[in-house]
């Protein structure tokens, strides 16, 4: 009877491992992820903001390993930006090296998005008009509106998201990062 037991138990979990270990394997192999309408009027606001961030809804759906798809509302920070101002305030995004970790342009249409998620340890930042930075409650990092870091742990600027003009919708790709390291280094592409 021990070893009955001992034998279902097995099965059971080896039948519980494999799509706990597939949940957790990065999908990077595609290099790319799907692409997300932004909402409308939130992307208008974006469009007519001067130098305010702006706070862009969207429906995330991705789907994991062996689990059907599901839709989660997410958000990114939008920011309207000088190209060439931009460029001189983050040469952490541009440059020969710059390609390997950012494989996409960081300003397209003179935008720039960034994930919601701070680059110390992947707590939700947001943006404080008082004192015109983006701030982590967590651990104090704070960043400029172009998501310069200038204070706290953090180990890099905000990371910035793939934005394209599709049909005269406005699309994001949701990218995680790997946190705490001051490189760029992909964890999944949602898709």
């Amino acid at each position: 009877m021990a070893n009955a037991t001992l034998t279902l138990g097995g099965v059971i979990g080896l039948g519980l491992a494999i799509p706990i270990v597939g949940s957790l394997i990065p999908n990077v192999a595609s290099g790319k992820g799907s692409w997300e309408p932004l909402d409308d009027a939130d992307w208008k606001a974006l469009q007519s903001a001067t130098d305010k961030p702006v706070q862009i809804h969207f429906v995330l759906k991705y789907k994991d390993a062996y689990l059907p798809e599901e839709s989660a509302p997410e958000y990114v920070w939008g920011v309207k930006v000088d190209p060439d101002k931009f460029k001189q305030s983050r040469p952490d995004l541009f440059g020969p090296n710059v390609q390997a970790h950012i494989p996409y342009p960081a300003v397209n249409m003179n935008f720039v998005l960034f994930s919601p998620m701070c680059p110390h340890l992947g707590c939700r930042f947001n943006y404080n008009a008082d004192s015109g930075k983006f701030m982590c409650p967590c651990h104090g990092s704070q960043f400029t509106n172009d998501g310069e870091h200038i204070a706290g742990p953090a180990a890099r600027g905000l990371d910035p998201l793939p934005l394209r003009e599709q049909n005269g919708a406005a699309e994001v790709t949701w990218i995680r990062y790997a946190p705490t390291t001051p490189d760029r280094i992909v964890i999944s592409y949602t898709s």
